[in-house]
């Protein structure tokens, strides 16, 4: 199967967008024989065994993308980008940089560079991978009560713990940032003193702006109120796309408040936040469910790249 779609490339990507891969590599190469190289050499054995056979699908579980194969085990390439991993699917063309995987049927190639990993794998070990990771919100199997076991066993901040990728799988520092905000929500409360109520509340709006993501190919946290048609303000500008309330927005004005929107390291990562909007320990009010998603931004895909 082959449709046509241009480049897509993403670093330090969040769930949404290893799902979005998911699907586009399904809906290019699901069900068609497709050769497969290891042009920087790293993968060509376990490469030279895919060659010709037929790509069946792909899915994602968190930040972990699978191919499946018609072989025998190993039948899965199994691939994380981590920091620095790029995953192109474009018109074929002569191969740059160094790419540790390309998948093509002979129009359209999705080459994969930088990776974390890329390996072949059995189906019990994808099983595994996917038993071990948390619930994520874009899986229709994902079970949220996993997730609150955990946060509720934890001392560690709710900020923390929705990094951990056996909590909250594919929920990375936008996500993290933005559903707390939403919900003005204290970073620093423990995670033991987080209630089944306002964790459920945090997991129906996560499983509300990731779709929106998934769909969109941008992250959009605010409401209409906030936009900037109408505050009369500019719209944000971002390699990271989409408007925000606090995600790298410290030192400007909170967008609902007017208070100065702070940061600070947090295990590694920076953490943003409100200090007068997110005074709570516990979530008010029913889920508010996802941010707009507009006409002016549709799910589609262009020339250019995996969303306009």
């Amino acid at each position: 199967m082959t449709t046509s779609l241009g480049g897509y490339s993403v670093v330090m990507p969040e769930g949404h967008v290893i799902h979005r891969l998911a699907a586009r590599l399904s809906a290019v190469f699901g069900g068609d024989a497709v050769s497969v190289d290891s042009p920087q050499g790293l993968f060509s054995v376990e490469a030279s065994r895919l060659d010709g056979a037929t790509l069946m699908g792909a899915e994602a579980v968190g930040k972990h993308l699978f191919i499946e194969f018609d072989v025998p085990d190993p039948r899965w390439i199994h691939i994380h980008l981590g920091l620095i991993g790029r995953l192109r699917i474009e018109h074929q063309s002569p191969v740059r940089g160094q790419i540790r995987l390309r998948i093509s049927d002979g129009e359209t190639e999705a080459l994969l560079s930088g990776p974390q990993w890329c390996r072949s794998v059995t189906t019990a070990q994808r099983d595994d991978v996917i038993s071990s990771s948390g619930p994520d919100p874009l899986r229709e199997d994902a079970d949220p009560d996993r997730g609150f076991d955990r946060v509720t066993r934890s001392g560690k901040t709710i900020a923390a713990l929705l990094m951990d990728q056996r909590i909250a799988a594919g929920v990375g520092n936008i996500f993290r940032a933005e559903v707390l905000f939403r919900h003005r929500l204290r970073p620093s409360t423990p995670g033991r003193e987080i209630d089944r109520r306002t964790w459920q509340i945090i997991w129906d709006d996560l499983v509300q702006i990731m779709r929106s993501g998934f769909l969109t190919g941008r992250i959009d946290t605010v409401r209409d109120e906030h936009l900037p048609e109408a505050q009369g303000r500019a719209a944000r500008r971002d390699r990271h796309g989409g408007e925000v309330y606090v995600y790298r927005r410290a030192g400007q004005e909170c967008l609902v408040c007017g208070s100065t929107v702070r940061s600070a390291v947090l295990e590694g990562r920076n953490m943003y936040w409100c200090p007068r909007c997110q005074r709570r320990k516990r979530a008010v009010g029913p889920s508010t469910g996802a941010a707009t998603v507009t006409a002016t931004q549709p799910a589609r895909f262009t020339p250019s790249g995996v969303h306009s």
